[in-house]
């Protein structure tokens, strides 16, 4: 390193972003994440000793401390550390390294910890690259991401790898990292003289969402762009805090478990029937950016699957809320959706509809069964086999009904559908009494076996063997 670069690099640590100045540099320093981090845990044992021989990944949230984590490794360990960032290195860098290593081991025994941030970006070709050498141990892997590793990481890394997820900081810790920060003379913003307000304080530590660097940026902003009052004091106050961190970030991430944990709580809020709720989780994704016609399609799934003839409207407005956004678009399409979600939010309930599982699975165990003659297609075989005879039309008759057979004779008295009672389902339940009854006495139908509602597992087992006819399935 010559004189220039040395300039150079002493200057940016000393421009660098309050967050980056502030990260800790020894687990004394480090806040938060107690349940991993905690006296006497695990991960805390290994890092202290010097001992991290086995390859972690940290999984969390932006702003948790996974980077600031690994940095303190590096400052204790005695071994050589190494940072990629998978974003900007490849698999051309990553055998540079490993080459490194090796040399590094036979020469001086050295062992070293290879630092990939953000890992889950590598393609499986790339992660495959990094495998061997995490499994003969030339490299000891601290890999960080903020997706789900189980899914983003190849598996053989993961059984590799012990997992340690991070999570949301609390308020308290939000609030010792800025106390910390304005404090520290060297690296934060001890040089000033700040006076900040408790009505500030809490803006900045809820609006972070858990978010350490945020809530670190936005404390910086607030105290560098205020200009000192006559005694030479910064007053933060809420309106400054407010200008300084004005979005809260929300954890989201259209492809991640943010994603499909708060459509869940949005679908389970509504199949609950509380409204307060599902317009919560509503306004988050769509807050976050998330695509109106997935929330629409999931909705026109609910009103099938949850709401169902209780109130068969519902399948109606959530349908006419979908044509309605397609006409007209974000900012005023929202009125729709929020139509459909309260409509269904506060609509009866029925699931009756999974009936159809039932009936698929006994296909499922029954394999082929004939179509009674009189219900076949008599327009092409009625001379020669018989097709369609004795069918008799129910219009013809009083009330539009006459009982007469319609499953296989083998499932006559087979009963997979069985009404709610809730809503204009009680109204069905009471017609379809008197139909059975009927049909019972004219076909003499003497057994009957009304088949036991399933669970969400067995509907779930049921669905998954049930392919769509295109073979494909949308979200």
């Amino acid at each position: 390193m010559d004189l220039f670069d040395h300039q150079m690099r002493t200057s940016l640590a000393r421009e660098a972003p309050l967050a980056a100045r502030m990260r800790p540099r020894t687990l004394e320093e480090y806040v938060g994440q107690e349940h991993i981090l905690g006296e006497g845990k695990l991960l805390r044992r290994a890092i202290e000793a010097d001992r991290l021989f086995s390859s972690i990944i940290l999984w969390g949230p932006p702003g948790t401390g996974k980077t600031t984590l690994a940095m303190v490794i590096a400052n204790i360990t005695k071994s050589h550390f190494v940072t990629l960032s998978a974003v900007l290195d490849g698999v051309k860098r990553l055998r540079e390294v490993v080459q490194d290593a090796i040399e590094r081991r036979k020469l001086y025994n050295l062992r070293t910890i290879l630092f990939v941030d953000e890992v889950h970006r590598w393609n499986k070709a790339q992660q495959d690259a990094l495998l061997p050498h995490v499994e003969n141990g030339t490299v000891t892997l601290i890999g960080a991401t903020t997706e789900n590793p189980y899914f983003e990481v190849i598996s053989a890394l993961v059984s590799r790898s012990r997992i340690f997820q991070l999570r949301v900081l609390e308020e308290e810790a939000v609030r010792r990292i800025l106390e910390a920060a304005l404090q520290d003379k060297e690296r934060g913003l001890g040089k000033y003289r700040v006076n900040i307000g408790e009505e500030a304080y809490n803006h900045l530590i809820n609006i972070s969402g858990g978010d350490a660097r945020n809530a670190l940026n936005a404390l910086e902003l607030a105290v560098e762009s205020t200009p000192p009052d006559e005694g030479g004091v910064v007053q933060v106050t809420l309106e400054v805090a407010q200008e300084s961190i004005q979005r809260r970030a929300v954890l989201y991430d259209k492809d991640g478990d943010a994603h499909y944990d708060t459509i869940s709580a949005f679908i389970k809020s509504v199949r609950g029937s509380d409204p307060d709720a599902a317009l919560y989780w509503l306004a988050k994704m769509l807050y976050a950016g998330e695509d109106p016609r997935f929330i629409l399609r999931r909705l026109i799934v609910l009103a099938g699957e949850d709401v169902g003839l209780a109130d068969p409207n519902g399948m109606v407005v959530v349908s006419a809320a979908a044509q309605a956004f397609d006409y007209v678009g974000l900012p005023e399409g929202v009125y729709p959706i929020v139509h459909a979600t309260l409509y269904l939010s506060t609509a009866p309930k029925s699931n009756t509809a999974n009936a159809y599982f039932k009936a698929f699975e006994r296909i499922e165990q029954e394999g082929k069964t004939e179509v009674p003659d009189h219900l076949k297609d008599g327009n092409r075989d009625a001379k020669a086999l018989g097709h369609g005879k004795d069918y008799q039309y129910p219009h013809s008759h009083p009330d539009h009904y006459l009982p007469q057979q319609y499953l296989p004779k083998e499932l006559l008295g087979t009963y997979f559908y069985t009404p709610s009672g809730q809503g204009y389902e009680a109204e069905v339940d009471a017609r379809l009494k008197a139909w059975r009854a009927a049909q019972q006495a004219a076909l003499g139908i003497t057994e009957t076996e009304q088949l036991p509602d399933l669970d969400d597992e067995q509907v779930q087992m049921i669905k998954r063997r049930h392919k769509p006819s295109d073979g494909k399935s949308k979200q």
